[in-house]
């Protein structure tokens, strides 16, 4: 049997399993040297991180707790069942390890998908549930590229308006009719130039600071990462928004489609409120005891050295956050 003809029957044998018991995996095609995710985020980026082993050696995790860079990844194939994380175009991947449950990313172009397979019917299946929490993963991807200090692209934020505006409507439509193939794939679409660049491309650099908070309860409480960010994002933006308030007033207008008042900071606040009416719309959290977590405050204590230490000390482009100001955006949060 030949290399490519046993690729091809291992793909179609791996698709078929996908489709129809719905679980994820990985898989290596060694004669190939190809590493294959099928499912979301989670399995894409352990296929990245098994790349980045078998083309570097030594210890993975090296990468994602920045000791050294990579110089190399196995190919990266893809077979998307799940809207979300983005991972199917991005440079990124997040891992988490389990001693000490720390979760943090790393960021290389050689990991970049060399292809995707995005079949929208694939994802009719998922829980409503998980449904939402990616199309929450994808808004966030764009906002965290579009709350930002500094320069903008008016082009880029018409792009990242448009991408957000369209992931409202359709996680919508899918809550009504999971089964709506033309939302499934506005979505998917949407999860894939959400975190390729596009959206925050010319602009003065990306926020991504919720991002680092939520890996942190996700490593330390294995939350769905969608549903955390949004437990977080209004507190992150209440705690933020006077440092960019025309960014939020443009949001709460050309996204949420609020009335004009002329008043940036009132645009701002009921924009963020907005947004919080949207996550319980679709059965989202937007604080911690709607996550169903009530840390104590060792362990918000710990949350937060945790993000200060896995971002060099400090996040964020709106507000550059310290240790002390993660800790106060967890406390708003509980």
């Amino acid at each position: 049997m030949s290399v490519p003809y046993l690729t091809v029957c291992i793909l179609c044998a791996f698709l078929g399993i996908a489709f129809l018991y719905r679980f994820c995996l990985v898989f290596r095609s060694s004669r190939e040297g190809y590493e294959t995710g099928a499912c979301g985020g989670s399995v894409i980026d352990s296929a990245k991180a098994i790349g980045y082993g078998v083309a570097n050696g030594g210890d993975v995790w090296d990468f994602y707790s920045h000791k050294r860079s990579a110089a190399g990844c196995l190919p990266i194939g893809v077979i998307l069942t799940i809207s979300a994380t983005g991972s199917e175009m991005s440079d990124s991947s997040v891992i988490t390890n389990e001693d000490g449950w720390i979760k943090t990313g790393y960021h290389s172009e050689y990991c970049r998908p060399k292809f995707a397979i995005m079949n929208p019917e694939l994802t009719m299946t998922l829980p409503d549930y998980q449904t939402a929490c990616g199309c929450t993963d994808i808004l966030m991807h764009t906002m965290e590229r579009y709350f930002t200090k500094g320069e903008n692209m008016e082009l880029t934020d018409s792009i990242a308006e448009a991408l957000m505006r369209t992931v409202i409507e359709n996680t919508k439509i899918l809550k009504e009719n999971p089964k709506d193939y033309n939302a499934r794939a506005e979505v998917m679409w949407a999860g894939s130039l959400s975190h390729n660049g596009l959206t925050g491309c010319g602009n003065g650099g990306n926020d991504f600071a919720t991002h680092a908070l939520e890996h942190e309860l996700g490593g330390m409480y294995d939350v769905a990462h969608g549903a955390g960010l949004a437990a977080l994002w209004g507190s992150w933006a209440r705690y933020v928004y006077k440092e960019i308030p025309e960014r939020f007033h443009k949001f709460a207008v050309r996204v949420m489609g609020l009335e004009d008042t002329g008043d940036a900071e009132e645009m701002a606040v009921r924009g963020i409120e907005a947004m919080e009416a949207f996550f319980h719309e679709i059965k989202m959290p937007t604080n911690l005891r709607e996550l169903g977590l009530t840390p104590s405050e060792e362990e918000l204590k710990e949350l937060a050295h945790k993000c200060s230490l896995n971002t060099g000390g400090h996040k964020g482009s709106a507000k550059v956050l310290y240790e002390a100001d993660m800790l106060a955006i967890y406390e708003m949060a509980k």
